[in-house]
């Protein structure tokens, strides 16, 4: 058991439509118990023994689209012109250097980075499976353990998507450069997967790492395996796709299928609450109401879509129609769920002449519970109340950068860098900045980038 004492704290407060509304209150003690939050009490002072979180106590942010080998092209990628389909030749270049042991420093040192910026989980969108020339490692599931114990080194809730990569495009095999990331067929990687979560469920805790499953997107995935995915995928676990990100995607989609890339899934019994449908950036207003109307997630990246220049993707019309928001990082051209918060907002903005497209409140739904609800780890609440997993993110309302601002309207100015605690099922793992186990993430990034080209 631990005991928190907040200074201030946004907690769950009067309910609107079945949601409870975010709330301030001050003086805020949270007792814990195996790592969810036993009890609360406001107006409270600080005890003895208890951990002080100074300045705004935040639940943890959910990141619900990550490619943690993507970090290496941060700072790498930005020097000429081009778009989407130049920058993946740039991240084949460095998956093609990633080995199991060279993936689990680096992601690391990725994950670490997410946590001190008040992230406390990750669903992993992860395809390296093989080595180069795709040959299976010795070690079964070597990447993907890897992963796993990249993630419990840091700290951080993972939910592992592996993924089904069957061809480079709609009728094209794969290249060379994507050899490492396919199954021999679907049924291969049905094996795989139902292999790999033995293997996680018997040497990790089951509310630190999980197994889901992705489909790439309906270019990696011929329609003949979309078939078998819908009749045999287990029915308990996530399951994530990239959804219409480029036009090349829709058009390509059309042609060979008569129809779009949601229309496709739809069309397979494919669309449902638990798919998480990522980016959706180019949509028709037919797909748009077919999303929402099955409940799907939405996974919007709005700092690699803008660095990408992939477009700005409906967002507001997705969740009217009935879908949830979740944010990623996606590529991690920024890591900082603050920056993601408001840049979802700001293209709103930027395409309709609007302003207040989405509340501090949606945003912060759609950066904690809207991303946690794609992941198999325990599912964050979007303020701090009884029976939530205690991961919380602290946040100085009092830099140069939040001095003044409202505490929920924190969204539209603080950054990863105000985030000066982060607590994970009920321990302190963040400071300053500082890893408490791992140390200072910059040094871990350098350290594990020296290896890359």
């Amino acid at each position: 058991m631990s005991t928190f004492w907040c200074e201030t704290a946004i907690i769950a407060g009067a309910h609107d439509g079945g949601t409870a509304l975010p709330e301030v209150a001050t003086g805020v003690r949270v007792k814990t118990i195996d790592g969810r939050i036993s009890a609360m009490e406001s107006g409270a002072q600080p005890q003895t023994g208890d951990t002080k979180l100074m300045g705004v106590v935040f639940p943890a942010a959910a990141n619900a689209h990550s490619h943690a080998f993507h970090r290496i092209l941060r700072g790498r990628t930005h020097d000429g012109r081009g778009d989407f389909w130049v920058w993946r030749e740039q991240m084949y270049r460095s998956a093609s250097e990633l080995t199991p042991e060279k993936y689990e420093k680096l992601a690391a040192a990725v994950f670490a980075e997410m946590v001190v910026t008040g992230f406390s989980s990750v669903a992993e969108f992860h395809y390296v499976h093989h080595q180069p020339g795709g040959a299976a490692y010795p070690e079964p599931h070597a990447m993907e353990l890897a992963l796993a114990r990249a993630a419990i080194s840091a700290g951080i809730r993972l939910t592992l998507l592996d993924t089904l990569y069957l061809s480079g495009g709609i009728g094209t095999s794969l290249s060379p450069e994507q050899a490492r990331f396919g199954d021999t067929d679907v049924e291969a990687w049905l094996d795989r997967l139902r292999s790999l979560r033995t293997a996680i469920a018997q040497e990790f805790p089951p509310d630190m790492v999980a197994v889901g499953a992705a489909l790439h997107s309906v270019r990696a995935v011929p329609e003949e395996a979309l078939k078998v995915v819908a009749k045999q995928l287990p029915g308990d676990i996530p399951l994530h796709i990239h959804l219409s990100e480029q036009p090349a995607e829709n058009q390509a989609c059309l042609e060979a299928y008569g129809t779009t890339p949601a229309g496709l899934l739809e069309r397979h019994g494919l669309l449902s609450s638990r798919l998480s449908a990522v980016h959706s950036t180019h949509l028709t207003q037919q797909d748009i109401s077919m999303l929402g109307a099955a409940s799907t997630t939405i996974v919007m990246c709005p700092s690699t879509e803008a660095d990408l220049a992939d477009g700005i993707g409906p967002a507001r019309e997705l969740s009217d129609a009935g879908a949830t928001i979740a944010l990623g990082t996606d590529q991690h051209a920024v890591i900082d769920p603050w920056i993601e918060m408001r840049t979802l907002e700001h293209g709103e903005r930027l395409g309709t002449g609007q302003r207040g497209r989405f509340s501090p409140g949606e945003l912060l739904r759609a950066a904690t519970e809207g991303a946690a609800r794609s992941m198999a780890t325990p599912v964050t609440s979007a303020a701090l109340r009884v029976g939530a997993i205690c991961d919380l993110m602290v946040v100085d309302p009092a830099s140069t950068r939040t001095a003044g601002t409202r505490p929920l309207q924190l969204a539209f100015s603080a950054t990863a860098s105000d985030v000066t605690q982060v607590v994970i099922a009920g321990e302190l793992i963040a400071a300053h900045g500082v890893h408490t186990r791992l140390g200072a993430p910059g040094d871990l990034l350098t350290a594990a980038l020296r290896e890359f080209s």
